[in-house]
């Protein structure tokens, strides 16, 4: 995905270049939406990444307290 977002942008800006030395405004303008798609496409790998490495981290913050919770039990045995 972050590919794609790399590739919207790179091919968005060279339309949108294109589009200003031709003076072809609609290539112009289909230029910047799909270079302002690759970074919102990003943005969204961004987030998505973020989201799993905080979910890893809660996952180990249970198993912490998991393990503190049932050495605790065992401590009063």
């Amino acid at each position: 995905m972050a590919d794609e977002g790399i590739f919207d942008k790179a091919s968005g800006k060279a339309k949108e270049v294109a589009g200003k030395v031709t003076s072809d405004k609609d290539l112009e303008a289909e230029g910047k939406v799909q270079n302002f798609e690759g970074k919102v496409k990003d943005a969204a790998h961004g987030a998505s990444e973020k989201a799993k490495d905080f979910a890893e981290d809660v996952k180990s913050g249970v198993g912490a307290v998991s393990e503190r919770v049932k050495d605790a039990f065992d401590k009063k045995d």
